[in-house]
């Protein structure tokens, strides 16, 4: 199978995700999109983020009509922090035979130099799946020099701009304005049925 890893914080899952996820499923040709939810991102230590469980909770409802897409566990289950190599390092071991593409943003392939032994990550992906934005610059050939073997393993996946964060749903929540139609049905259910986001702690800064 050809297999996409898509990670995240997801706090909350929103409809830009899925539009990005569903992009990657068609111009990457792939069988699945396995979302990973991270509960202890090493670029967010000093951010307030809501219980991994409860961020699960909320990934799954937003999964739960596209079989397409699967949620994993496997950096839930894990002690932290959780970086990308180890992940997929993990994902490798599971699916020895399949193809992996890891879908990431255009600002995580500019700063992947920064990554946790991103040459060993480069080496166990068959691909990185790259949601460019017009507005973020990056030089390949300068990340080649850095990370070689990279640039004939970028993809890039064109979507609809989609000016959709998860900071400013949370922000939304908080403040009482109307967010019904930036998230799927069922995690706006859980948002409101749960009270999530009621909380000033909840205005940290996250895309």
């Amino acid at each position: 199978m050809r297999l996409g890893i898509y990670g995240g914080t997801f706090d909350p899952p929103h409809n830009g995700h899925l539009i990005l996820a569903a992009e990657a499923l068609d111009q990457l040709r792939l069988d699945k999109v396995i979302w990973t939810v991270t509960a202890d991102p090493p670029h967010k230590r000093n951010h307030v983020l809501s219980p991994a469980d409860l961020r699960l909770q909320l990934v799954h409802a937003a999964l739960a009509d596209n079989p397409a897409f699967e949620l994993s566990r496997v950096e839930i289950d894990r002690p932290g922090p959780h970086y990308t190599v180890d992940t997929v390092r993990i994902l490798r071991e599971q699916y020895p035979e399949d193809e992996i593409y890891y879908l990431i943003g255009g600002d995580s392939l500019r700063d992947m130099v920064t990554w946790q032994t991103p040459v060993e990550l480069t080496r166990l992906v068959t691909g990185f799946g790259v949601m460019h934005r017009p507005v973020v610059v990056f030089d390949l050939a300068s990340l080649e020099r850095e990370i070689p073997g990279l640039t004939a393993k970028v993809q890039f996946i064109r979507s609809p701009l989609v000016e959709i964060s998860a900071s400013m749903i949370r922000e939304r929540v908080a403040m009482g304005q109307p967010y019904r139609y930036f998230v799927p049905a069922a995690v706006y259910q859980l948002i409101e049925g749960l009270g999530i986001y009621r909380l000033p702690a909840f205005f940290e800064e996250e895309i």
